[in-house]
């Protein structure tokens, strides 16, 4: 099939094994969407989520449970892509892209991994410092190192022991954050009642374009399609088992990353309704702390910084995946791990407070959703790259209603926070 590439020896014996063994579990296939899934309960997200509990209560649960559905397409398309074609998003858009153009592209997605970058490392040395009062600094070059340990099980073990570390560290985080479910008094009734989409107020309506507009990551959508790929190779006669099996995958794991988004709203819906301070992760911290009792906010502060080693050592995953396919350049991680973590700990050593670093990321982010998303959709319903397994004319108007609404929604996120508005 057009533009399928190569894969290496390791990549093929899994393969061959996949072959001589069809009927393995389809369990056995998952594992790409569980490492995407991590930029989905990144640290940026946490304060987003317990200020929308804290100041409406249930009444903007609707909005995580829509976010969460249209993650679950742009994510299977980003793994489709990368099945079918054998090469990844960003490899793709290199080989049709002029050089000029290519290097504009590839210089956005490096802002924005850089972005998501800063954001990460923020949040887990916040994290480090609530949990035991390392300075940020310290923390940041903690979580660097941390994270380069997390990249080398890669690079020496392979991308199946990677996945399962990077999944452990989503069941902490899931632990980490629905631990203060079981001792707040959740109102299920207008939990269920928060799952009818509309607004309280003004503010209700710019919170809910917060939460929307950021939870589609562009890093995620570049990544997806090389971890699916690496790590299930290619075979036209495995190809409809895989992509069945993908479904699951992207499903059950965004189900995870849902369920603790939302279990972060109805903690704070609960427990902290009127409750100032929670913009910030640490005045989120302070709060459950108090009001939920010292054990809830450690549960939470171990989850935080699973959140940032995860999401960090994915999101150096990911930028090592757009210079390769857009630069044509191939960086040992390590190095690049080493290099990307300066910009984020020059920010934190000059002093900038980190909850407004996290809200400038999330600013680059939203810039940089449109130059992921569009390309996506645009290659996954062309049939000239993806022959018969092209999205149906149904799925297309779907794909594109979807990037309508989260471009439109991240471009009134970065209007409101660049009015200040937010």
């Amino acid at each position: 099939m057009e533009g399928r590439g190569t894969v290496g020896s390791d990549v093929m014996t899994t393969l061959q094994q996949g072959v001589e063994r069809p009927r393995r579990r389809f369990s056995w296939l998952w594992g790409p969407a569980f490492v995407a899934a991590i930029a989905y309960v990144d640290p940026g997200n946490v304060a987003a989520n317990l200020t929308a509990g804290a100041e409406y209560g249930y009444a903007l649960v609707w909005v995580l449970l829509a976010a969460n559905t249209m993650a679950v397409l742009v994510q299977y398309l980003s793994a489709k892509l990368g099945l079918v074609t054998g090469r990844s998003l960003p490899e793709l858009l290199g080989g049709r892209m002029r050089t000029v153009p290519r290097l504009l592209f590839w210089a956005q997605a490096e802002l924005v991994a850089a972005a998501t970058d800063l954001a990460e490392v923020a949040g887990g040395a916040i994290a480090l410092n609530i949990l035991f009062g390392v300075p940020l600094l310290l923390g940041g070059v903690i979580i660097g190192a941390v994270s380069m340990l997390l990249l080398a099980v890669q690079n020496w073990r392979g991308q199946r022991p990677f996945e399962f570390v990077v999944m452990g560290l989503l069941l902490i985080i899931t632990i980490g954050f629905l631990s203060g479910l079981f001792v707040a008094d959740v109102s299920w009734t207008s939990a269920l009642a928060g799952a009818v989409p509309g607004f309280p107020d003004r503010q209700a309506v710019l919170l809910a374009a917060s939460m929307l507009g950021a939870t589609v990551m562009p890093h995620a959508i570049y990544v997806h399609s090389q971890l699916a790929r690496d790590r299930h190779g290619e075979s036209a006669k495995q190809l409809p088992r895989l992509l069945r099996a993908t479904r699951w995958d992207v499903v059950a794991s965004m189900l995870v990353a849902g369920t603790v988004n939302i279990a972060m709203l109805l903690l704070a819906a609960a427990s902290l309704p009127g409750v100032g301070g929670t913009d910030s992760i640490e005045g989120a911290h302070a709060a459950i702390a108090e009001h939920l009792g010292s054990a809830v906010g450690v549960l939470f502060g171990i989850g935080l910084l699973a959140s940032g080693l995860a999401s960090t050592s994915v999101g150096a995953y990911a930028g090592a995946s757009i210079m390769g396919g857009l630069l044509h350049v191939h960086v040992p991680m390590l190095v690049r791990r080493a290099v990307t973590l300066i910009p984020a700990l020059v920010i934190l050593g000059v002093g900038v407070n980190p909850t407004w670093a996290l809200v400038l990321s999330q600013v680059f982010l939203s810039i940089g959703i449109p130059f992921a998303l569009i390309p996506l959709v645009k290659l996954s319903g062309d049939r000239s790259v993806m022959g018969r397994y092209a999205n149906r004319p149904a799925l297309r108007a779907v794909a594109w209603l979807v990037v309508a609404a989260i471009v439109a929604l991240n471009l009134v996120l970065v209007w409101l926070t660049v009015t200040g508005a937010l």
